[in-house]
């Protein structure tokens, strides 16, 4: 879709300047005189409306001695203010049909609402109040750490492969944050106290380290209408703006081995890739293509049963049980390329291993064909619409790329970015990126199950 930029134009409402920057048939801009930025997508489908409101906080802003802050902020988020006590905000919420709920990520804190599109204000009355004036009292927060620390137990500790993710980050990752668990690690958990999360909450809850977005049956001037009446008297926050911390060049496989009771033995396979980076396109950035041919690349190994892994790997050579390639192109800070699988019965790790490996060198040294670059780019395509089909999505897209410094505007040039990728430029990032000096393997080995270690990884409460 191309974009017709409209000139900037200053209007001076009562409480607040608002600002619309660009706007195209769908989305809208504006940006509040204390910094929060309003994004506006109308869908008429359905009398509905999505509330988003991102922070721009996660795991990767965290460091040493304070991880889980940002999660655990999270969950303190619903423990009320003076205004709205405690269980006060999901209630409301519920009493008026609508649902809630929120997410932590290494890259930001969201907190979403979907209602009936003449409850919007209610939404925002919510959230601007919860966005400064948040209580966080001692007897709530020993209670909520306790959650969070189980939380942790049920979703890391008790379960191998996703223990095994966490020591292959943290392995991967010399000194970028992702090598952090967002959830944070336990001895942190441990050691956090409120005066913690007061700090952190005081230093990135504001509304110029925010992104409002609201997507549904609404127009655009009435939302902004509404921010201004609830968002604009909020006073904003000192300008914040984290270190870049790049990793290091890594020279050399890294591989590190976890003894955990499991069933089966698993792997994975972590390359450090490059992500689409601010202001991407060949003027500013000639390797602004790479990402996405990354990302086509992940589809011809895993987008679907006809795709390489599952027809040459699992039904094929019968080495795997199961495998799959993931690629994460949208984030704060370069990230990882990762394969990962169990071996089939009768099948080693270092088998899967192998055959993974052969995969990558085939992609390095023979172009995929035109007919399978066309299956890829058809999924992509298809995926696009299918997933825009959803309000929610919608909102979700737009909130991400403006929180890890990206632009919506991208939203609408995947498709294209992905469809221009050559059979030439999959080889290329093969060649450059999956290779051993940019690799982390990291391998469950499993040790003998007792009764209960096989109920508390079926996730059996009575077993705590």
């Amino acid at each position: 879709m191309k974009y017709s930029y409209r000139p900037l134009k200053i209007v001076l409402l009562s409480l607040v300047l608002i600002t619309p920057v660009f706007a195209d048939a769908t989305v809208t801009e504006f940006r509040l005189e204390n910094g929060l930025k309003l994004l506006v997508k109308e869908d008429h489908r359905a009398p509905i409306v999505v509330t988003q409101v991102w922070y721009k906080v996660g795991g990767s802003y965290e460091h040493d001695g304070i991880t889980g802050l940002s999660h655990v902020l999270e969950h303190m988020m619903f423990k009320g203010t003076e205004k709205f006590p405690d269980g006060a905000f999901s209630r409301i919420i519920a009493e008026n049909g609508g649902s809630d709920n929120a997410f932590t990520g290494p890259d930001y804190t969201a907190y979403f609402q979907t209602l009936e599109k003449s409850r919007l204000a209610i939404s925002f009355e919510l959230e601007a109040d919860r966005m400064r004036f948040l209580s966080l009292p001692e007897t709530a927060f020993a209670k909520e750490i306790e959650v969070v620390k189980e939380e942790r137990r049920w979703r890391t500790d008790d379960r191998p492969q996703s223990y095994l993710y966490e020591v292959a980050m943290a392995t991967a990752f010399q000194t970028s944050p992702y090598r952090f668990p967002v959830i944070g690690w336990m001895q942190d958990l441990d050691n956090m106290t409120v005066a913690d999360l007061s700090v952190w909450y005081k230093k990135w809850y504001a509304p110029n380290n925010a992104t409002l977005v609201v997507a549904g049956d609404v127009k655009p001037e009435a939302v902004l209408t509404l921010a201004k009446k609830y968002f604009g008297p909020l006073p904003a926050g000192p300008a914040m703006t984290p270190k870049s911390l790049k990793e290091v060049a890594q020279k050399g496989t890294k591989r590190v081995t976890v003894k955990r009771p499991a069933e089966l033995p698993y792997l994975m396979m972590a390359y450090k890739t490059p992500v689409v980076k601010p202001a991407d396109g060949e003027a500013q950035n000639p390797l602004a293509w790479e990402p996405y041919a990354l990302e086509v690349l992940a589809g011809i190994l895993d987008g679907g049963s006809s795709a390489r892994i599952a027809s040459r790997l699992i039904r094929g050579a019968e080495v795997a049980a199961g495998a799959s390639a993931g690629y994460r192109m949208i984030s704060r800070l370069d990230n990882l390329f990762i394969l990962s699988g169990t071996p089939a019965k009768g099948k080693t790790v270092a088998a899967l291993e192998t055959a993974l490996r052969n995969e990558l060198l085939d992609l390095q040294h023979n172009p995929v064909s035109a007919e399978e670059l066309q299956r890829v780019k058809a999924q992509v395509i298809s995926s696009d619409v299918y997933e825009k089909d959803s309000v929610f999505y919608q909102a979700m897209i737009l909130g991400i790329l403006e929180t890890v410094g990206l632009s919506w505007h991208l939203a609408d040039r995947y498709v294209d970015n992905v469809k221009a990728i050559t059979a030439e430029q999959v080889m290329m990032v093969a060649k450059k990126y999956l290779v051993d000096d940019r690799l982390t393997v990291a391998v469950l080995d499993p040790q003998p199950m007792t009764s209960q270690t096989q109920r508390q990884q079926r996730g059996d409460p009575h077993d705590r």
